[in-house]
């Protein structure tokens, strides 16, 4: 076992924000799971790139024959905790925020394998797209 992980099971690690998490720490909590259950000889390019269509495909699900307001609201919808009335959970919110977490997770261990540096890729890409839709001109779709 690596003496030099990331310790994510812990009651005293703090806990991750968007704020305060960076690409890097991220990638280093996937490659250290891939690497305690000896994973790296299964992480082929391709194996992960079929591992981020899947999870999607588990993530479209979630929206899947919705329409209209409903769409909207499933991502926050509130189903309430059996034996507990009146405070709920917001339990689709949370399945959508654990596929989100499966496809970011393959993502990032694909860029690591890759050794493609996200931050830099994203940035990239943002730039070539604000050349290709520039802010100041209305775009149609559909």
């Amino acid at each position: 076992m690596r003496s030099d992980k990331p310790v994510l099971t812990t009651n005293n690690t703090p806990n991750a924000t968007a704020n305060a998490t960076t690409v890097a720490q991220m990638q280093a909590w996937v490659d250290a799971f891939a690497h305690d259950r000896s994973w790296e000889r299964y992480h082929t390019p391709k194996n992960l790139a079929v591992s981020i269509a899947i999870e999607a495909a588990e993530l479209l699900e979630h929206f899947q024959w919705s329409e209209g307001p409903t769409r909207e609201r499933l991502a926050h919808e509130v189903i309430p905790e059996s034996g507990n009335l009146g405070s709920g959970n917001l339990q689709n919110r949370s399945e959508v925020a654990e596929e989100l977490s499966d496809v970011l997770a393959y993502l990032l261990r694909l860029a690591s394998v890759l050794d493609i540096d996200l931050a830099a890729a994203l940035q990239s890409k943002m730039r070539k797209n604000a050349i290709k839709y520039p802010a100041d001109v209305e775009h149609r779709f559909g």
